[in-house]
C-alpha cells in the first residue's frame, strides 16, 4: 500500500454542487449542434411576451432513419379550433390570439364570476359545473384533464409536442349543429359548413402567426400540408406536418329527416370538392346522429342518452337497434338518465328502452353514402371509419376492397376490433385514443403481432378539445413515476416540467391537462408499457404517411369482364325482365344474372385472352352464395380452385389472390345463403 504524503484538499459544498450539476448536465444536456451564441433555427426571433414557456432544450431531429424512412410520432385526431365550432361558446379559450396569450387563455363570458352558468361543464363533467374561470396567469382550475370545456391546444402547448417528437398532427375541423341550436350561449350561426370553413381558415391564421415569430412566411415548425410528399419534406426538415380533416355530423348538409334525405349527389360533389380546395384529405362521414349516408356507432351511459336525444331533436327518430350478424358489434347503446338533455324532447316524447341482444344500429351506409365512399376514392382522400355503424363500416370496406384502395383510417379507438387485420390488408393506419399509460400499453400489446405481421408503425389520437376526456393523474406516490427533466424519445432534447404563467403542470399529479404534456405522457407511456410501445409510436408517421401517399397513387384498376362474353349454368326465366349471364358483366348495378334455385350453380367469363388475375369482386343481390369458389381456366375446360369461401354473406366480396393467368374466370356456386338460388349485379376481374 502506498501511502500519499500530501492530504487531499476538502471540496466546498458549493464546489460540489457545481461538479454535481455538471455532470447532471453531461447526462442530461442536449447535444450541441450549433455555436453557443446562436439560437437554433427552432427558436422563434420574436416570441410575444408574456407567454407560456416551452420546457424543452436541445434542437429537434431531422431527416430519415438509414432505410429513408421519416421519424415520429403522429396525432392523428386533434381539434385545433373547435372553440369556433358549436356557436363558439363550448369551449372556452382559442389556440391562439394576436391580442396575446391573456386574451387566448380565458373563460367564455359567462363562466364567469364563479362558473355557475357553466352549463356544458356541468353536463360533461358533473358536480355543479363551478370553478375559478381565470386561465392566464394563475390556471387555478382550467385547463385540466377532466375539465372538457377548456382550450388545451394552445399554440405553444403543441409547440412543446413537437419539440417531444411529434412530426404529424391531424387536425379535425369539427362541430354539431343541433348541439350548437340547443346550448344556451352562443355568438354565431349553427350552420355546420360555416364553422368547418371558419376553423380551415383559423387554421391556415395559426400557421401565419407562427410564421411570423421565425420571421415570414414558410418559416414556422407548424406547416399545413396538402400531399404526402410535402408532409414527408417537412417531416424531414424537423418541422410538424399539419392535415386537415372533418369530423361533423351533417356534412355537405346532408342530414336526413324522418328518413328522407336533405341532399343530393350533385350537392356531396359540391361539398367534396370545396372541402379538397381547403385542403381537407380526410373526413368522416358520419359523426354522432344517423345522417343521410350513414348509421353511427353509438355513445353509452348518460352521454349516449342525450346523443340521442339531439339524434331526435336533427332527424325526427330515435336510434334504431337490431341484433348483430356478425362478431362486429356497435358499441352498448346509452341507457342511462341525462335529465338536462331529456328536458329537450317535445311533451309525450321519451327516449325509447332497447333490447340487451340488439346492439347493431339498424343503419348502414346508404346509396348517397357509397356515393360519397367513392367521390372520396376519386379525390384521393381518406375514409374516417371509427363513428359509422358496423353495417355502415362493413359496406365501406366492402367498396374500399373492391378497388383496392388503402385509405382508410381508424384515428381512436372506435372502430370494432375484429376489422383491425382487414383495415391493415388495404393499407390503412390505426390509432389509440389517448388513454391512460397502463391501459393504452395494454391495448398497443394485444396488437403487436398484426403490426408486425404487417410491419406498421402505430399513432394516438388525442381527441384534445373533443369532449372526451384524457389521463388522470397516477399520483405523486406511484412507485414508477415520470421523473423531470427526461429525455426525449429520439435521445436529442431534455423536457422539464412545463410552465405556463404561475402555473406547473406535473403529468404524475396532473394527468394530461393539455397538449403540452403529450410528451410527458409518451415518457409515461415508457416506463409503464416499455420501450417497445414507444418505438411502436415513433414509426407513426411513416406509416400514417405511406397510407397517404397510397392512396394518392391508387389507380382504379380495369375491369377485364365489362362487356365479355358470360354463359351460365342457368338463368331464371322472367317474362317482364332478363336475367341472362351478361347482366352481370354489362356496367349497370340495376340489372343481374340470376341462376335457378338451386345450390350447384355457376357463371363463366370469357376474358377473350389470357390475362393475369389477382383480383375478383362479386356485387351480390339478396339471393347470394354461402359457399362458393373462383375458379381459372386457360381453354375453359381443365379448371383450379383460386378462392373459396364457406360463410359468404351477401354485399359486395372482393377475393383476392395470387395471379394467375388465365382466359377464363368462373364463380361457381356450392351452397346458396338464400332459399333463391344466386344473383350478381355485376362481376369484376381485374390484374392488381
Amino acid at each position: 500500500m502506498t501511502i500519499s504524503r500530501h492530504k487531499n484538499p476538502r471540496r466546498s459544498p458549493i464546489a460540489v454542487l457545481s461538479l454535481l450539476l455538471a455532470v447532471v448536465a453531461m447526462v442530461l444536456g442536449p447535444v450541441p449542434s450549433s455555436a453557443a451564441d446562436d439560437p437554433g433555427w427552432w427558436n422563434p426571433v420574436a416570441r410575444p411576451a408574456p407567454d407560456s414557456e416551452i420546457n424543452v432544450t436541445g434542437e429537434p431531429f431531422k431527416g430519415t432513419d438509414a432505410q429513408g424512412r421519416v421519424r415520429g410520432f403522429v396525432d392523428a385526431h386533434d381539434h385545433l379550433m373547435s372553440n369556433e365550432g358549436f356557436g363558439g361558446r363550448l369551449i372556452c379559450g382559442k389556440p391562439f390570439s394576436e391580442l396575446g396569450v391573456a386574451d387566448a387563455l380565458k373563460d367564455c363570458p359567462e363562466h364567469y364570476p364563479d362558473g355557475t352558468l357553466a352549463i356544458f361543464d356541468f353536463i360533461t363533467k358533473g358536480g355543479d359545473g363551478k370553478h375559478d374561470p381565470d386561465g392566464w396567469p394563475t390556471f387555478k382550475d382550467w385547463p385540466a384533464h377532466d375539465s372538457l370545456t377548456h382550450q388545451q391546444n394552445y399554440y405553444a402547448w403543441v409547440e412543446r409536442a413537437w419539440r417531444g417528437g411529434q412530426r404529424v398532427l391531424v387536425n379535425d375541423l369539427v362541430t354539431n349543429g343541433v348541439i350548437c341550436s340547443v346550448y344556451f350561449f352562443k355568438d354565431r350561426s349553427c350552420d355546420e359548413m360555416t364553422a368547418i370553413r371558419l376553423e380551415a381558415q383559423k387554421t391556415y391564421d395559426m400557421q401565419a402567426y407562427i410564421d411570423k415569430m421565425y420571421g415570414g412566411p414558410g418559416k414556422g415548425w407548424f406547416r399545413i400540408v396538402t400531399d404526402s410528399a410535402q408532409a414527408r419534406e417537412v417531416v424531414e426538415q424537423g418541422k410538424m406536418a399539419v392535415v386537415l380533416g372533418v369530423e361533423t355530423s351533417e356534412p355537405f348538409g346532408c342530414k336526413q329527416i324522418l328518413d328522407f334525405a336533405q341532399c343530393s349527389k350533385e350537392d356531396i360533389d359540391r361539398g367534396l370538392d370545396e372541402l379538397h380546395k381547403l385542403g381537407v384529405r380526410s373526413m368522416f362521414l358520419c359523426h354522432k346522429f344517423d345522417n343521410a349516408l350513414c348509421g353511427v356507432r353509438f355513445d353509452q351511459g348518460a352521454l349516449g342518452t342525450a346523443i340521442n336525444v339531439g339524434q331526435f331533436l336533427s332527424t325526427g327518430t330515435f336510434w334504431k337497434t337490431e341484433k348483430c350478424t356478425g362478431p362486429q358489434h356497435d358499441n352498448p347503446i346509452g341507457l342511462a338518465a341525462a335529465p338536462a338533455a331529456q328536458k329537450e324532447l317535445p311533451a309525450g316524447v321519451s327516449v325509447p328502452s332497447y333490447a340487451a341482444d340488439a346492439q347493431c344500429n339498424t343503419r348502414g351506409l346508404t346509396e348517397l353514402g357509397e356515393y360519397a365512399v367513392r367521390g372520396m376514392m376519386k379525390r384521393k382522400m381518406m375514409l374516417e371509419i371509427d363513428h359509422m355503424s358496423v353495417k355502415a363500416a362493413g359496406r365501406a370496406f366492402d367498396i374500399l376492397e373492391s378497388e383496392s384502395y388503402p385509405g382508410v383510417i381508424s384515428s381512436h379507438s372506435w372502430m370494432d376490433d375484429n376489422w383491425t387485420e382487414r383495415l391493415y390488408k388495404l393499407g390503412g393506419f390505426v390509432a389509440q385514443y389517448m388513454g391512460g399509460a397502463e391501459g393504452f400499453s395494454a391495448e398497443a400489446k394485444a396488437k403487436n403481432a398484426l403490426r408486425d405481421k404487417y410491419n406498421v408503425g402505430y399513432g394516438y389520437g388525442t381527441d384534445m378539445n373533443g369532449v372526451g376526456g384524457w389521463p388522470g393523474p397516477r399520483g405523486a406516490d406511484t412507485p414508477n413515476p415520470v421523473r423531470y427533466p427526461f429525455r426525449s424519445a429520439d435521445g436529442g432534447s431534455v423536457i422539464d416540467k412545463q410552465t405556463t404563467g404561475q402555473r406547473t403542470w406535473d403529468l404524475n399529479t396532473d394527468g394530461a391537462s393539455h397538449y403540452g404534456l403529450v410528451p410527458d405522457w409518451i415518457e409515461d407511456l415508457r416506463i409503464v408499457g416499455g420501450q417497445d410501445v414507444v418505438d411502436d409510436l415513433f414509426r407513426g408517421a411513416e406509416s400514417y404517411l405511406t397510407t397517404w401517399g397510397s392512396s394518392e397513387k391508387h389507380k382504379a384498376g380495369v375491369n377485364l369482364a365489362a362487356g365479355a362474353s358470360a354463359t351460365a349454368s342457368s338463368s331464371e326465366w322472367n317474362p317482364f325482365t332478363s336475367y341472362a349471364p351478361s347482366r352481370a358483366v354489362d356496367g349497370n348495378t340495376g340489372t343481374r344474372w340470376a341462376s335457378d334455385w338451386s345450390d350447384d350453380q355457376w357463371i363463366q367469363i370469357d376474358l377473350g385472352a389470357a390475362n393475369l388475375v389477382k383480383r375478383v369482386t362479386l356485387d351480390w343481390e339478396r339471393a347470394h352464395g354461402r359457399a362458393y369458389r373462383i375458379e381459372l381456366s386457360g381453354d375453359g375446360a381443365n379448371w383450379q380452385s383460386a378462392w373459396s369461401t364457406a360463410t359468404g354473406d351477401g354485399g359486395l366480396d372482393t377475393a383476392l389472390f395470387t395471379g394467375t393467368t388465365a382466359r377464363y374466370v368462373r364463380v361457381h356456386g356450392v351452397q346458396r345463403g338464400t332459399k333463391w338460388g344466386y344473383s350478381l349485379h355485376e362481376v369484376g376481374v381485374y390484374s392488381s
